[in-house]
């Protein structure tokens, strides 16, 4: 069993909530990679993170949902380094600012209007790109 993941005071990974796996990493490294299973994968069960708000949890899984497997265990993959410990530290860190990352509501958007000026703006360049096709096309000879 894993250690838990303490992401805020109140948000927490339990250790029964994350799978641990070494693997051996691709890449560059020579006989070493052939050798050591430095990659590190969690698996996290989603469902399970202690004191995650419902809409928090919603963020998570469409922000993630490309790293999900068939039974909907998040997948956290690092191999940033050739050390297995830092690799997992590594991954640990993902997860966590991922979550913590979740837990930001996002602000919603206030329909506006373009302001006056930003319409003429926006009209004058109209008029300039028009002037210069306009000149493009000159009299044939």
């Amino acid at each position: 069993m894993a250690d838990p993941i303490q992401v805020t005071a109140s948000v927490r990974i339990p250790g029964d909530a994350i799978r641990f796996k070494a693997v051996r990493a691709g890449g560059a490294g020579g006989q070493n990679v052939n050798k050591v299973s430095s990659k590190v994968e969690l698996r996290i069960d989603l469902v399970a993170i202690e004191g995650l708000p419902e809409d928090a949890l919603v963020r998570l899984r469409v922000a993630q949902r490309n790293r999900l497997d068939a039974e909907g265990l998040w997948i956290v993959i690092s191999d940033r380094t050739r050390d297995q410990l830092k690799n997992l530290e590594d991954a640990r860190e993902k997860a966590a600012e991922a979550v913590r990352s979740a837990l930001v509501r996002p602000i919603p958007r206030r329909a506006t209007r373009p302001t006056k000026a930003s319409k003429e703006r926006r009209l004058e360049a109209k008029k300039r790109s028009s002037d210069i096709k306009r000149r493009r096309s000159g009299p044939l000879e």
